[in-house]
């Protein structure tokens, strides 16, 4: 059961740092094309 719990930890984890990592991506390839920051959905 510890290393279920883990593994989720670990999971959640990675899983955040390549969403981060995906935006920054995006983010960057936008401002390459565009030459301006991405549209705001929040």
């Amino acid at each position: 059961m510890t290393k279920r719990l883990v593994w989720s930890g670990i999971l959640a984890g990675v899983g955040a740092l390549a969403s981060i990592a995906a935006n920054r991506v995006a983010t960057l390839i936008w401002v390459r094309l565009f030459d301006e920051d991405p549209p705001d959905y929040s």
